[in-house]
């Protein structure tokens, strides 16, 4: 994942995209407002182990310099707070919006280096995606529509090298 954010600078918009399984595991450093870490469980997680939201943090959210964007889209269960974010803005079917103060109790810092994230994430730290089947598929082709849009309309040529 480091690749994603070395060299990035001001004026970079950056997507980083997983679809796969998701899972949780008790948080031992107490970072976690839940008390669970969140996990990607990559092909490989047999062989080189599952990638924690605290690493995801430290490795593609905190270098993130002043100016930068990066937009990330998790489709796997358990992923609400995949990237560690400081905040959370939770959706409710009314369309209405909360934002939740996710800054872990004992005051570790885990927000970016001056930049934007935002991460869309397909389900709540407590739900699998079986708990929203109906929306999955969904909110997987919405979220790649609107990205294609997006990159179509805003990337040249010269960007693309």
């Amino acid at each position: 994942m480091q690749w994603l954010v070395q060299g990035c600078r001001s004026g970079d918009s950056l997507v980083f995209y997983y679809s796969g399984h998701g899972s949780q595991q008790r948080d031992p450093t107490g970072d976690e407002v839940d008390g669970y870490d969140e996990r990607l469980c990559p092909m490989d997680f047999e062989t080189k182990g599952m990638i924690i939201d605290d690493e995801i943090n430290a490795t593609i959210v905190k270098p993130i310099p002043h100016g930068v964007k990066l937009h990330a889209i998790i489709d796997a269960c358990h992923s609400g707070t995949m990237l560690d974010l400081p905040f959370l803005c939770r959706m409710h079917r009314n369309g209405r919006y909360k934002w939740e103060d996710h800054n872990p109790p004992m005051g570790h810092f885990k927000g970016t280096n001056g930049g934007e994230v935002i991460c869309f994430s397909g389900c709540d730290d407590h739900q699998s995606s079986a708990d929203t089947a109906v929306i999955s598929y969904a909110f997987t082709l919405l979220i790649f529509m609107s990205t294609v849009k997006f990159l179509c309309t805003h990337l040249t040529k010269l960007e693309l090298r």
